[in-house]
């Protein structure tokens, strides 16, 4: 399937960031001139964070792209600047104005100025809007980065938090910053995280649940949403819906009777309604009933009121109306699910099947018949054919 990538040697003259970060059909790309060695000013600064916190949200964000490049960035305090930096509010002379809150974050010029608005709520952390993520985000327009097609890059389209602390440049970015620049100046040459192709024969999946008749598919730090009345299939971060909780979910279930969702990871679990996280979370999986031996469960499923817990080879069984765990567990999976031989990575329930995620493939187990019935590529739920 052919999918755009980052555009290397066309720059969009004039980009807008809003929250989705929209490109608006006025703009038009034009080449650009190579210069390696850059120079910053930062012109004024946000009531919002201190004058320390931008600073560093400004370098950090310079750093991202120095880092995959030959690019140097050097702050200057007085004179003219490649890239100049301010805040503004509404009409502040570049035929552009601002909106106020939650509208256009900032917009950026080729290889000069870049405007953040002003009324927008600045943030070093999840809420809100993270000074670090759109900089870095607007400077890669400023250096020559349209927007890409990849739901994971930093140049793609819309806003979403990511973990600032521990961020890498995806590796999307570091190929489109490299076509114009050429490779960095280290002797070893960066690498960045890349996002997870529904299409991948080998594509495994962390968890699977339903909610509301959707169906939740997560890895790393995306999931993707299989609508029931809709073709498409939507790809986002966890963090874009849940900026609070951490990627790499391990389980999850639909408890129906309550309306909730329960997402795991090590020895913790969260309860959700819809997409609202419920207070007083997260909390141990040890509430359930489980020795001290199980630190993480692999997949859950619930089913006429009671949710099954897979651990390696065994499954635990929980009754939610009377709370909980029943005698007699855990059990072998395989001598209960026959035809499940192998580690369980996820499992849903759709009508009278369990539907068992093992590696790159689904077992569709029936629970009349005991027997699996099918084996077929997990990715097909993600409306992935094979011939």
């Amino acid at each position: 399937m052919f999918a755009l990538k980052t555009l290397p040697f066309l720059l969009l003259l004039h980009v807008h960031i809003s929250k989705a970060f929209p490109v608006s059909s006025k703009e038009k790309n034009t080449k650009i001139v190579q210069v390696n060695e850059l120079s910053v000013r930062i012109r004024n600064y946000t009531p919002q964070l201190s004058k320390a916190d931008v600073e560093r949200a400004i370098e950090k964000a310079f750093k991202v792209w120095s880092d995959a490049s030959p690019l140097t960035f050097t702050r200057i305090s007085q004179g003219e600047a490649d890239i100049n930096i301010a805040f503004f509010q509404r009409d502040h002379g570049d035929n552009s104005p601002f909106d106020g809150p939650n509208g256009i974050l900032a917009h950026a010029f080729r290889q000069g100025d870049a405007h953040f608005d002003a009324e927008e709520t600045w943030t070093k952390t999840s809420t809100n809007y993270n000074l670090f993520l759109v900089a870095a985000h607007e400077f890669g327009h400023s250096l020559g980065l349209a927007h890409s097609s990849d739901p994971g890059a930093l140049m793609y389209p819309n806003y979403a938090f990511r973990e600032t602390s521990t961020y890498s440049l995806p590796q999307d970015d570091i190929d489109g910053i490299q076509a114009i620049y050429g490779p960095s100046s280290n002797p070893i040459q960066p690498t960045g995280p890349s996002t997870p192709k529904p299409c991948d024969p080998s594509l495994t999946f962390d968890a699977i649940t339903t909610l509301r008749g959707e169906i939740l598919f997560f890895k790393d730090k995306y999931f993707w949403r299989r609508h029931p009345q809709l073709q498409r299939v939507e790809m986002n971060f966890i963090s874009l819906f849940w900026p609070s909780l951490p990627t790499g979910i391990q389980a999850a279930y639909e408890d129906s009777d309550r309306d909730l969702i329960f997402l795991f990871k090590g020895n913790q679990y969260w309860a959700l309604s819809g997409y609202d996280i419920q207070q007083g979370y997260p909390k141990s999986i040890s509430n359930y009933g489980f020795p001290c031996s199980v630190q993480a469960i692999d997949a859950a499923v619930f089913y006429r009121s009671k949710t099954y817990f897979f651990v390696n080879d065994q499954f635990w069984r929980y009754d939610n109306q009377r709370q909980f765990m029943e005698p007699g567990y855990p059990k072998s999976i395989s001598g209960t699910f026959p035809g499940i031989e192998s580690k369980v990575d996820a499992v849903f329930q759709q009508e009278h099947f369990f539907l068992f995620f093992s590696g790159p493939r689904y077992y569709a187990f029936d629970l009349i018949a005991q027997r699996v019935t099918r084996v077929e590529r997990g990715n097909k739920w993600l409306n992935c054919r094979y011939g």
